[in-house]
């Protein structure tokens, strides 16, 4: 009966990527007059059209250097307090790792206004490292929730030796406990880029820019366009491409996945 779930869960699931991807290859009247039939002949010259026509291209690699920067930012930041909160005490350590978690329930769109007015006057609004910023800011309180019960499950006593060894706290977090906490950087990572590659409401208000345009921001203004002329063919071709990435961090790195999901669970 499990099974039967899971296989039941895995068909609703794939099955819409499964049919956007097959749309991406087909005519307008193909899709429109035979949604769920394969096409006739395929037509891959939706993907060309879809990444120079509709300039997905460029979005395509706004969102690498905006999420790149950011998940930069994020795992350095976020990594380095989760360690400081989980392996040391300190006056106001609860205090402040209870801040941190109590702001991953703080709806983001009660704060566009403010944020808004704020990166506009330090002069980063419609930029790329305004965007890092913000990105990084609003995915470092899940990474240290996350990181911070995976650093408390790995062992004193390998810090106790390297300490003994000369070794700086410096040196442990780099050398020893960073490379042990391997498995949930790799999990947290993913899930932080499949949450700032999907990101649209902080562009949406940061980001005026055509030309500056992440993804999600292109792909909306492409199917807006569509109530004007039809390229329906060229639309699912966008939204395959812009799903690629997100495909393709999950299979390289769903090992990983499970091991940084378990690992954290178990000291």
């Amino acid at each position: 009966m499990r099974r039967l779930v899971l296989l039941g869960w895995a068909l609703v699931t794939s099955l819409p990527l499964l049919w956007a991807v097959v749309s991406s290859i087909k005519t307008d009247d193909e899709i429109l007059n035979a949604p769920w039939s394969l096409p006739d002949t395929p037509r891959f010259g939706n993907w060309a059209r879809a990444w120079t026509s509709a300039n997905i291209g460029r979005y395509f690699l706004n969102s690498l250097v905006v999420v790149g920067g950011a998940l930069t930012l994020t795992m350095l930041l976020g990594s380095l307090v989760a360690y400081a909160l989980a392996r040391y005490d300190f006056r106001g350590n609860r205090a402040l790792y209870y801040t941190f978690v109590a702001s991953m329930f703080f709806p983001v769109f009660l704060a566009l206004v403010p944020l808004f007015f704020v990166v506009q006057q330090l002069g980063l609004l419609g930029t790329y490292p305004g965007l890092m910023l913000v990105y990084a800011a609003y995915a470092v309180p899940f990474t240290i929730f996350f990181l911070h019960a995976f650093f408390r499950t790995l062992p004193t006593e390998i810090a106790e030796a390297a300490f003994l060894d000369g070794c700086s706290h410096a040196g442990v977090f780099w050398r020893v406990m960073l490379p042990l906490a391997r498995p949930g950087l790799v999990a947290v990572g993913i899930f932080n880029f499949l949450g700032l590659w999907n990101q649209y409401l902080l562009p949406l208000v940061l980001n005026p820019d055509p030309d500056r345009y992440v993804l999600a921001q292109g792909l909306a203004a492409l199917s807006v366009s569509q109530g004007y002329r039809s390229d329906w063919g060229g639309l699912f071709a966008g939204l395959t491409i812009a799903m690629l990435p997100v495909l393709a961090a999950y299979v390289a790195f769903q090992r990983h996945l499970r091991a940084g999901m378990t690992a954290g669970a178990v000291k």
